[in-house]
């Protein structure tokens, strides 16, 4: 608990700065909103697979991404209609069952990370990847505003071969529209192991909304998603 206050507090200190890295995420190389790229309008347009028989169980995929802290990652995907659920854990390390205290040490080669659990027949995987690619910035090197270190790694670990493609063939498309002001920096690794974080990281925002970290940054963020994303939000 007190590490877990201590991390707050550390964040809240620097929430101004954070603040003011948070346009680096949507903005191309011109200060045009990647929104407005040939490439997002390319991922978005991507519907889901229409169903055979609608009366069948929903079916549910997974998408494992890695973009910085996930109190904030898990907040904006939980606005999409299609996602079914979200999970905060870590992935891509060497330790068998990490936790939140060592995979913050940057010793255990882990990412803080998001199962996103969706139906694919009301959202696909390439709008996923567009959400992905707002939610942060892609261009920064094992960090994300004040939090630095290969646990905020920018990552996509795919579940399959059709999953590592399309990441592959997004990223290369957003380079080549220079819709950022540098490269992307985004590994492409193989889903491996998934350990899901303690009970006080799951649902963290819509439980602490009061925390300075939430309404300083992660809600700031959130709007910022939900705006963007404005016509694929949960009723």
């Amino acid at each position: 608990m007190k590490m877990q206050i201590s991390s707050i507090l550390n964040k809240a200190v620097f929430s101004c700065m954070l603040l003011l890295l948070l346009t680096q995420s949507s903005c191309g190389q011109q200060g045009v909103p990647v929104q407005h790229s040939k490439t997002f309008q390319e991922m978005t347009g991507r519907k889901g697979i229409t169903p055979g028989n609608k009366t069948e169980t929903v079916p549910r995929d997974t998408a494992t991404f890695a973009a910085g802290c996930f109190w904030c990652v898990e907040e904006q995907f939980r606005q999409l209609d299609g996602v079914l659920e979200v999970v905060s854990g870590y992935t891509g390390g060497h330790t068998v069952n990490p936790g939140y205290r060592s995979v913050s040490g940057g010793t255990t080669g882990h990412a803080e990370a998001c199962n996103i659990i969706y139906d694919p027949r009301r959202i696909s995987y390439d709008a996923l990847l567009a959400a992905f690619f707002v939610a942060h910035d892609p261009t920064t090197l094992n960090r994300q505003g004040n939090d630095a270190g290969t646990q905020y790694r920018s990552a996509v670990f795919y579940h399959n071969e059709i999953q590592r493609t399309l990441a592959a063939y997004y990223i290369k498309r957003l380079n080549e529209e220079h819709v950022y002001p540098g490269a992307i920096v985004t590994a492409v690794e193989p889903f491996s192991v998934f350990y899901m974080a303690e009970a006080a990281h799951q649902d963290y925002y819509a439980n602490n909304p009061e925390v300075p970290y939430c309404r300083m940054v992660i809600k700031p963020k959130r709007d910022k998603f939900r705006e963007v994303f404005k016509a694929q939000l949960k009723q």
